[in-house]
């Protein structure tokens, strides 16, 4: 593989490939009509991938607004010089109200005694302040029911302190064609902004679609597409793939910290779960663990890639590291045959040579989602942009 960077503290961090961030942007921007925005979603540290640089990435290919998950991250991206709308995609308690109004940050709102408060802040400071209105269609996790949303607006309008920005919801099953309980949803919404509108309310920029949405359902993308994990080239479903074309933007790597040859029924790691087969093989260290995102249950199931080969993890996998193996014979079970050394590059996702390892492969393993993998690999390892 060509030549790599790597932190001078640890052997161990997440490529971010700044390049397919913005391809990955602007294909889901050709998605989109003229006139309709995009919203970026960048929260939980843009699902790992580093909110702030990918935040800027995004603006060069079409980014319209952002939304996170929570004040901080908002204020995050306001002190980075990000000056497009940001939202809060949940109601904060009410002690945020002076940081949201401070630094221009939308919340989502769907409680009245919120709303009131952070109007009565803006007031106070001569402003504004902009807020979305959440209606909880059926994934029943926040938001206004359908059949309330006349009231609760008509409770809270006469305020002075306060507008309202936009009118979304979010859909538990866009990702799966023909779905009922989605077409319940959308029944539902447009049933909502419908009655708000009859009664003469302003709904601003009105938003369902998510990633599988956006690409799934262009019929209601509306005003505004609300775009999260395609834009880390990774695909919700698998109902999406070969409907838009996207470029893995995370890689996780790290070198070798020790090489050893130990004698034939040597255990290795926690609990001897694995011990030396023969004289030929090899185990190596690398400082990725548990701790990184590697999760535990990968132990002694996993391969990660050296030198363009597939090499099989061993023994458990620690907090801070993990082992592997490796047959300088050439034997089918411990490829490669190339022995390996000290400081040598170890790919645990992404790719070496001919040889690949994808997140999707990785989630399969622990039975979880790619969403998952990426963000616990960018809690604690550096990250390297490239």
């Amino acid at each position: 593989m060509p030549e790599v960077q790597s932190p001078e503290t640890r052997w161990s961090w997440v490529e971010i490939d700044l390049d397919a961030v913005r391809r990955n942007t602007a294909a889901f921007k050709r998605c989109l009509e003229r006139g309709v925005q995009m919203m970026c979603v960048v929260k939980a540290d843009a699902y790992g991938h580093g909110a702030v640089r990918c935040a800027h990435q995004m603006l060069r290919a079409g980014a319209d607004q952002f939304a996170v998950a929570d004040v901080e991250e908002g204020i995050a991206l306001r002190q980075a010089g990000i000056s497009e709308p940001i939202l809060v995609l949940s109601e904060p308690p009410l002690e945020s109200v002076g940081k949201l109004v401070e630094f221009d940050v939308m919340p989502s709102v769907y409680t009245q005694e919120f709303a009131l408060a952070l109007g009565e802040c803006a007031a106070a400071h001569n402003k504004v302040a902009k807020y979305h209105l959440a209606v909880d269609t059926g994934m029943t996790r926040i938001g206004v029911l359908p059949e309330d949303v006349v009231e609760f607006r008509r409770a809270i309008d006469f305020h002075r302190g306060i507008e309202c920005a936009g009118t979304f919801t979010h859909f538990a099953t866009a990702d799966v064609p023909g779905d009922w309980d989605f077409e319940m949803q959308r029944k539902r919404f447009d049933q909502a902004v419908g009655a708000l509108r009859d009664a003469g309310l302003e709904t601003g920029l009105v938003h369902c679609d998510n990633t599988p949405g956006t690409v799934l359902h262009p019929e209601i993308h509306y005003d505004m597409s609300r775009v999260g994990i395609g834009l880390y080239g990774l695909h919700p479903a698998d109902s999406t793939r070969g409907r838009i074309d996207l470029a893995p933007v995370m890689s996780v790597r790290g070198r070798i910290t020790r090489v050893v040859k130990p004698e034939v029924g040597t255990p290795v790691g926690y609990g001897a779960t694995y011990r030396v087969p023969k004289p030929s093989i090899q185990i190596a260290t690398v400082p990725i663990g548990y701790a990184d995102g590697l999760a535990r249950v990968l132990s002694n199931k996993m391969s990660v890639l050296v030198n363009g080969e597939r090499c099989r993890q061993v023994g458990r996998i620690c907090m801070d590291q993990f082992m592997f193996a490796v047959d300088v014979n050439g034997a089918r079970a411990y490829k490669p045959t190339k022995p390996v050394s000290y400081g040598d590059v170890v790919t645990i996702v992404g790719r070496d040579g001919d040889e690949e390892i994808t997140m999707d492969q990785m989630a399969a393993q622990r039975d979880t989602i790619n969403y998952e993998v990426a963000c616990d690999f960018g809690l604690r390892l550096q990250k390297i942009y490239v």
